[in-house]
This record gives structure tokens, sequence and C-alpha cells, in this order.
């Protein structure tokens, strides 16, 4: 049978890899995570705090006064309270009413278990919004912690930059966006933070879209259940199928990871953004606790079942830990991928399984690592794949996911006491491997 849109996903997207793109990204073992403490730590270099004129009595009793205000807001939000949620909001600033009316539309549509804003630290005072506000405008960093109903196992976290001022002893926001270069790179935007959103929930899948396109949100959260079901049947380790999946049309919702260009090529087609325990706080960071799948806005509304697989197989093993070699990553996303498309008799990856055989093969010498991967995609992802074909071939997917998850705890010296084989020894097994 001819099926010109499954032979796209059937390579890999091989067409966007060609063009410079990648099919996901996701923290490799030593890189700093997205939004971690590195970044952090980062962006807060430039705006360390400096003590100001207040003693460290009234700087404690000024935190204080602010925690409870965002105290109010955040119990605002899980009693859906818009008047006590505006209730700290500068009322002469309509442009940021607006924007934080609107913000809080959006949060109630995600459904909380928890949720908590804090101040984390203060910035230098910002020239430009003293001057427009007075001499008791204070900026801070202020971290949101959430936990999300039915997809996030503990609280989360993200960085906000506010500014607020002190009128008749109360302190007030009168600034919400003018301290955003400070915060952590790829920490603080998040769904809600857009143009009004549309949530999908079916099942255990969640879809976030923008409200003019309701329609596709349903049509994204089928697919999306479609691809999780792939994932549960390929990976032999328990995963509930919890998943939240971005598909909005603004470019900006991936700013994060693009920095420039349009169109299909425009560097990924996806991202699994791993989450993780004390992100943004600016120390070291925890476990990895979760994940969200971001879509290209330019593929959203032609977005194929197989390249969810491969993201949510990120998703489903993202918790394990962080130590996988990134040929295993890549290499296990991929192998779920093809073996979902080739459980249907009337699909096949052999164009795929064609090119890696005589063009990646022949060139393999090494495991996949992020050299590679960073100079030649199709051939990184297309080696990884096969390697983990082998290894699948040898030893099971049973075993092959104890072997992922013995990597994700203890990195590649899991791989002799899993296989018995020494990375040369696989990497020639993988070469002599028909498949």
């Amino acid at each position: 049978m001819n099926h010109p849109k499954r032979l796209f996903a059937g390579v890999a997207v091989l067409v966007l890899a060609a063009s410079g793109a990648v099919v996901a990204v996701r923290a490799r073992n030593g890189e700093a995570p997205a939004g971690g403490s590195a970044v952090a730590a980062v962006a807060m270099g430039a705006t360390s705090p400096t003590p100001g004129e207040l003693g460290p009595a009234e700087e404690l009793a000024r935190k204080q006064a602010i925690d409870a205000v965002l105290a109010r807001r955040s119990a605002a939000v899980l009693k859906g309270d818009l008047k006590g949620f505006l209730a700290s909001v500068d009322p002469k600033q309509a442009e940021l009413v607006a924007r934080e009316r609107l913000l809080f539309v959006n949060l109630r549509k995600f459904g909380f278990r928890s949720l908590k804003y804090f101040t984390a630290d203060a910035f230098r005072p910002v020239p430009g919004l003293v001057s427009k506000f007075g001499p008791t405008t204070f900026s801070t960093r202020v971290m949101m912690r959430y936990q999300l109903v039915g997809l996030d196992p503990q609280p989360v976290q993200t960085d906000l930059g506010y500014t607020f001022v002190q009128r008749a002893g109360a302190w007030v926001l009168v600034d919400d966006t003018g301290t955003d270069e400070n915060l952590s790179r790829d920490g603080h935007r998040q769904p809600w933070d857009f143009d009004e959103v549309q949530v999908v929930r079916r099942g255990t899948v969640v879809v976030v879209v923008d409200k003019r396109e309701a329609s596709l949100g349903t049509k994204v959260a089928q697919v999306a259940e479609k691809a999780v079901k792939s994932v549960r049947k390929r990976w032999a380790r328990p995963w509930n199928g919890a998943v939240l999946v971005v598909a909005m049309p603004q470019d900006r919702v991936m700013s994060t990871i693009w920095t420039a260009g349009t169109g299909d090529g425009w560097t990924i087609a996806a991202k699994a953004v791993t989450l993780y325990e004390g992100e943004q706080l600016g120390k070291p960071i925890g476990p990895p606790i979760g994940s969200r799948i971001v879509i290209n806005p330019a593929l959203r509304k032609r977005l194929d079942k197989d390249l969810l697989v491969h993201e949510m197989t990120h998703v489903a093993t993202s918790t394990l830990g962080i130590y996988t070699p990134i040929w295993m990553v890549e290499g296990m996303a991929e192998y779920v991928r093809c073996r979902s498309i080739e459980d249907d008799p009337h699909w096949s990856v052999d164009p795929y399984r064609k090119r890696v055989k005589s063009a990646y093969l022949p060139k393999l010498t090494a495991l996949p690592d992020t050299t590679l991967f960073d100079a030649d995609a199709d051939r990184a992802y297309g080696s990884s794949w096969w390697i983990v074909e082998y290894l699948a071939n040898k030893l099971g997917e049973k075993n092959l996911a104890t072997l992922y998850t013995d990597m994700s705890q203890h990195g590649a010296t899991s791989l002799k006491k899993d296989t018995g084989l020494t990375p040369a020894q696989l990497v020639a097994g993988t070469k002599k491997f028909k498949g």
C-alpha cells in the first residue's frame, strides 16, 4: 500500500534532519538540564542581590509582606477568586491588569493540585522601573511552585520576575515583565503566559492549544493517546502515560531553543523538556521528576503519531536518572518509534533501515556521542537506533529496559555488566547485525 505521509515519518523525519533539524533534545550526560541551576546561576550572575538602604530587619519584613501578598494570589487561583487575584495588582496599569486577568483565566484551566508563589532573591534596582514607580520600587525573582493534577507526581517550579511598590503601607504589583532578562533563560515562560489557551484532556494525556484552535487540541489529543499506547507496548517498564503536550501557534512558545528562522526546518520538530526537582533555585538540582512535550508551531497542524512516540519515549524514561548515554537515550526513542510503525503490517521503515545500513554503519567506529549528534544528526540518530535494535535482538525488550534503567542511574559502566559487551564489541556486533 502507498502511504506517502507514513513514509515521511518512517525515515525518522529525515527531511527535517537533513535541513539541520533534530527530532528531540534532551539533557545529555554531563550537561546542565534545561532550566537547571547552571542556567539560573548565569541569569542571576548579572543580577546578584545588592544590599539596599534597608537594614536586615526591614528587608525581612518586606520579604514577609510580599510573600503574604503572593500567598493570597496563589490561594485565589486555587479558589477561582479573580477579584482576590487582582487585588494586589496596580489598577492604574491597564495593560498589566489585562495580562494578569488573562493569566488567571489560563491558570484556572490547568487544574492545580497545589500552587505556591514565594520570593527567591532580589534583583538590582532597574533604573527605568524606579524612575517610573518611585523610590519604594522593589524587583524580585518569584518562584511558582506547582503540581498539575494527573501529571506531576510531585511539585515542580518555574521563576517569574515581579516588581512591587509600597503604597499606603501595602505592597502592590506594578510590573511583571520588566525583569524577564534576569530570569532563567528557558524556565520562566509557560503555556499559560501567552494568549488564552484551551486545555484538552483525554485519558492521561493533556494537550494545550490556543483557544481559537480547540478542534486542533482534540485532534492532537487523539494522536497523543495512540502514541502513549505504542510506547507502553514497546517500553517494558511501568509508565502511567501521563503527559502534557503543548501545541500552540506562537513562535515564542519555543523561543528558549529557537533564536531565529521560520518554517519546518527551524531547528527541531519537537522537544521533550525534562523537569527537575529544585529547578531555577540557583542551587544543584535534584532528580528528574517529569517532562513536557512542546511541538514546533510550524508542524502543529500536521503532527504525526510517530514523532510523538519518539518524544513520549523520552517522557516515559525521563524520571529514571540523568546518566544515560546519549546514544541510548535517542536510540531507544527511535527503536520504540520504528517498532510502533512496523506494528502495522501495512507500514515499514525499510527506507530508513536501508539508509542506516548503507550510509551510516560503514562509518560507525564508536558509540555516538554528543559531538556526533551536534555534527551529523542524521547519522547519530540512525546509528543509535540500529545499536538499540541489535541490543533488543540480543537481550529482549525486558532486559533492554533493564539495561536502560541501569545506565540512567550508573552511566555507561552498566553496559559490560548487563550485556557482557565492551563498547568496541557492541559497535562490532551492531555493524554485523542484519536486522
